[in-house]
């Protein structure tokens, strides 16, 4: 009786074990802003309620993956500061971070357009640059050491600007829910390695 109970338990185990990934990824998707912080703000339209959108998108479309999990800095319209977004990232050692952003410019209604990409001085963070380079209108990247979460980072991170909220074809895209769904697709192909 002892030795078929302890059979039992070990199939199960053995089963059970071959169903749990013992060695989960994490990507961390940061929403920038939230809270009491709107971030850029172009009439009814703010940064942290598109930032949030995309990145809950991003999750979604990602779905159940035995390989990694997609976790967001921030659910919810909350704002966790700075040191606290670094100090889960860092705990979590995920991946990568991909930090989502909406940009702006001092004109009411500008003719600029496109992504901008902030890197840390890292090999893997500019790898990760390239992969985004690849899926979107990429106007720029460049190297930045001054940005909080690019520089307490430990893991390989990147700040994304998605477009020009005082842009309208920007704007336009990046507040509809086809444009949102095509941006969380491209990330969550990037994150797939397509």
């Amino acid at each position: 009786m002892k030795g078929t109970t302890l059979l039992a338990l070990s199939i199960f185990s053995t089963v059970f074990l071959s169903f749990t990934p013992l060695n989960k990824k994490y990507i961390v998707i940061d929403a920038g802003h939230g809270g009491n912080d709107h971030g850029a703000v172009f009439g009814n339209f703010n940064e942290k309620d598109i930032t949030l959108s995309i990145a809950k998108e991003i999750q979604k479309l990602n779905g159940n993956h035995d390989e990694y999990e997609v976790i967001l800095i921030r659910n919810e319209d909350t704002y966790p500061s700075l040191s606290e977004r670094t100090n889960q990232i860092n705990t979590l050692n995920p991946e990568m971070v991909i930090s989502l952003h909406v940009n702006t410019s001092p004109q009411k209604e500008t003719s600029i357009h496109g992504t901008e990409l902030y890197v840390q001085n890292s090999e893997e963070s500019k790898k990760l640059a390239g992969k985004i380079y690849k899926k979107f209108k990429v106007r720029k990247i460049e190297e930045r050491s001054n940005l909080h979460i690019l520089r307490e980072t430990k893991a390989p991170a990147v700040l994304v600007e998605l477009g020009f909220i005082n842009n309208t074809a920007d704007r336009t895209y990046i507040t509809s829910e086809n444009g949102q769904k095509e941006i969380a697709k491209k990330f969550v192909d990037i994150i797939n390695g397509n």
